[in-house]
C-alpha cells in the first residue's frame, strides 16, 4: 500500500497575493484540501477541480470538526494514497495548531512538509502602516494569543512581564476578549495611556 503526504499550507493574512509561491504549487497538486474557514475564495481557486473540499467549519460553531476529528482524517487519507492538504489561515505554527496535527501524522509514520505562511501578526500591522520594530523606539514584538484554552487551569500568559515589556505587544484573536486582556495588562502596572490599535 503506497502512503500519500500530507501539506500544511498557511494561507497568509487573507489577501490572496500574500500566499507563497510554493503554497499555490502544492494547492494545483493536491487530491484533498481540508481548509479553514476565513481563506479568501481566490486563493480556494487555485485547488484543482478535481480534487475533494472539505471545509472544517469555523471553529466554536456548530457542525465544526475538532482537533481529534482533523487529525483522525488526516491520518486516514494519506494511508489511502492521497496527496492531502491542510490549508490554514496565516501560518501554520502561529496559533494554528499545526504542531498537533504533525504529531498526529509522525505517529503514524506519515510523510508530510509545512509551507509556511505570512501571518496576520505583522502583515496586518503592517498593511495598518504600523511597524511591530522601530530602531529608536523598540527592538522587540511579542506575539500572545487574545484567548487560550480553556480547558487549562491557569494561564501560561506572564501577565506581569507583558505589562513591562517595551516592545510591541501583539494580541491575536483577541477581539472578544479585548476588555479582559487591557485590564490585565493595566492591573499589573502597563500605563493606561499606552499607544494602541485594534484591527479587525
Amino acid at each position: 500500500m503506497t502512503v500519500g503526504k500530507v501539506y500544511l499550507v498557511g494561507a497568509g493574512p487573507g489577501d490572496p497575493g500574500l500566499l507563497t509561491l510554493r503554497g499555490k504549487e502544492v494547492l494545483s497538486l493536491a487530491e484533498v484540501v481540508i481548509y479553514d474557514a476565513l481563506i479568501h475564495p481566490r486563493i480556494l481557486s487555485f485547488i484543482p477541480k478535481t480534487a475533494k473540499r472539505i471545509f472544517r467549519g469555523s471553529q466554536g460553531k456548530a457542525g465544526a470538526m475538532s482537533q481529534a476529528q482533523i487529525n483522525t482524517l488526516l491520518v486516514r487519507l494519506a494511508l489511502q494514497g492521497k496527496r492531502v492538504v491542510r490549508l490554514k489561515g496565516g501560518d501554520p505554527f502561529v496559533f494554528g495548531r499545526g504542531a498537533e496535527e504533525i504529531l498526529a501524522l509522525v505517529e503514524k509514520k506519515i510523510p508530510f512538509e509545512v509551507v509556511p505562511g505570512v501571518s496576520s501578526a505583522f502583515a496586518v500591522p503592517a498593511y495598518a502602516g504600523i511597524p511591530v520594530t522601530h530602531r529608536a523606539l523598540n527592538s522587540s514584538f511579542t506575539v500572545v494569543t487574545g484567548h487560550e484554552d480553556p480547558s487549562k487551569n491557569e494561564t501560561q500568559v506572564d501577565w506581569a512581564h507583558l505589562a513591562q515589556d517595551q516592545g510591541t505587544l501583539i494580541f491575536l484573536m483577541g477581539l472578544h476578549t479585548l476588555p479582559e486582556l487591557c485590564r490585565r495588562l493595566i492591573e499589573e502596572g502597563k500605563d493606561s495611556q499606552t499607544p494602541a490599535a485594534v484591527i479587525q
